[in-house]
């Protein structure tokens, strides 16, 4: 249940088969697990090479999409995104590219910032699908906050987790669950990401 006084962090993600966005959920509860902070969950529409093609503006199903005041008032923020071709899908680069009035008025300034991913394929792409949504985040002025090695699972998973964030294998057909590794990186990372967003917010607010 959203509160109007409780700072939040925003979690905004594409997902095109559920793995990420199961991943967001799970990043949710680790926010959530921090007292005095709640999450928000934002999805984007998709991108449609067809100029006319249009999107209902509420989805059929998860979270609704995003506008620019969900960014605009967050205290942190996280972004999610399958890989393409190494890359942030397309759906989230076009709102990110949304942006230039957040950006030119230095709203996300200071707050802390963390990226997530869903690959096929272990090799295919995660570490740097992760950088690309870093890319934007330091150009607002954002603190980018990683997974550090303290979380053990980063030393020993088969399957996801980096130290430039959270990422999941979900296997050729999308449809491999988290294992228990991926969940407890991503929910750590959800509650880092909250206890910095806590911690950052009281400085800005004593600046």
């Amino acid at each position: 249940m959203m509160h109007d006084s409780l700072p939040y962090v925003l979690i905004l993600y594409y997902s095109r088969y559920g793995a990420t966005r199961t991943m967001a959920e799970q990043l949710a509860a680790g926010v959530e697990s921090c007292s005095g902070i709640e999450a928000r969950l934002r999805t984007v529409p998709p991108v449609s090479p067809t100029c006319e093609a249009v999107d209902p503006e509420i989805p059929a199903e998860g979270a609704i999409y995003a506008e620019l005041d969900d960014l605009r008032h967050c205290a942190g923020l996280a972004l999610g995104s399958p890989t393409r071709f190494g890359n942030m899908a397309a759906p989230l680069k076009h709102f990110i590219d949304s942006t230039s009035a957040l950006w030119l008025n230095g709203a996300l300034v200071d707050k802390p910032a963390t990226a997530f991913t869903s690959t096929s394929s272990l090799h295919g792409g995660q570490e740097s699908t992760l950088l690309s949504m870093l890319l934007p985040l330091l150009h607002h002025g954002m603190v980018y906050t990683g997974l550090p090695y303290s979380e053990t699972d980063l030393m020993t998973t088969t399957a996801g987790g980096t130290p430039y964030g959270a990422s999941h294998l979900a296997g050729q057909r999308s449809d491999q669950p988290l294992d228990d590794a991926e969940c407890r990186l991503v929910r750590a990372q959800g509650q880092r990401l909250a206890r910095l967003a806590l911690a950052l917010q009281g400085m800005r607010e004593t600046a």
